[in-house]
């Protein structure tokens, strides 16, 4: 499960902090749309105790499809995830798939919805002032859900998508105000480029990347999260998770199952 990094506002807005830190915002248009390219990437999720390192646990395939559409002569970047887990018991870990749709000239959220297993889907309209739950596609108890904005936002579970489009550089920080569709409310993520590192893919590739980082404390615990974007490429290679139970890994795989998402795509 992803954990939510929490800033308080007056942090963010300190005179040592603010000079340095860029606010990603739609006002502003600060992401660059243009390096999102369209297509399907796939990837491998799994986690490891520490405790137990011989051991790999909570695996799952997430395969995410960007599409950039025509949508009444407005850009519009369609995206849809489905990660397909080990598991299909009732806390929804087998099966989920995620539909978007964000503007294309900005990646405003426009639409998303999202449905686990045999579940109903949960699918809300998104605005820059509001988001509302579209109650004939939404299952109970979510149904007459709203929540209005002051800020406009970024939907959060295109954190990967998000990442790929910042303006990355050595030394940069970023404030981005994300929001998890019917959880909460938005807040504000902190992201520091801590540096760079070469990766070797699949293929034997050497592949420098920015290394982006945020932390958090939750309940006493910490957790960290760093992820690996091409400098050449800004492809989202890696995530590395830590937390009280162990690592999370997220790794970017090579397109050898074109067959898994069609083969699936009704069941969404």
């Amino acid at each position: 499960m992803k954990i939510l990094l929490l800033f308080l506002l007056a942090s963010l807005l300190s005179s040592n902090c603010f000079a340095q830190i860029d606010t990603i915002d739609l006002k502003d248009k600060h992401l660059i749309t243009s390096q999102l390219k369209p297509g399907i990437r796939q990837y491998m999720v799994f986690s490891q105790d520490p405790k137990i390192n011989t051991n790999l646990n909570a695996f799952s395939i997430w395969v995410r499809d960007v599409e950039l559409k025509d949508e009444g002569g407005e850009k519009v970047f369609a995206i849809s995830q489905h990660w397909y887990g080990e598991s299909t018991d009732t806390a929804g870990y087998g099966f989920r798939y995620i539909y978007s749709l964000n503007k294309g000239a900005d990646f405003a959220p426009i639409f998303f919805s999202e449905k686990y297993n045999d579940r109903k889907t949960v699918a809300f309209n998104w605005d820059a002032d509001k988001i509302t739950v579209v109650d004939t596609l939404t299952r109970k108890p979510r149904k007459g859900f709203s929540l209005d904005f002051k800020i406009p936002n970024f939907n959060w579970n295109l954190d990967i998508e998000t990442f790929e489009m910042l303006p990355l550089a050595a030394g940069k920080t970023f404030a981005i105000n994300f929001y998890d569709a019917g959880h909460g409310n938005p807040q504000y993520a902190i992201y520091k480029v801590t540096g760079s590192e070469v990766l070797t893919t699949f293929n034997n590739e050497k592949v420098d990347c920015w290394k982006l980082f945020t932390e958090t404390i939750h309940n006493g615990n910490h957790y960290t999260e760093t992820y690996w974007i091409s400098k050449k490429g800004h492809e989202f290679l890696k995530e590395e998770d830590s937390n009280p139970d162990g690592y999370r890994y997220k790794i970017k795989m090579p397109g050898l199952m074109p067959g898994l998402l069609p083969r699936f795509e009704n069941k969404g």
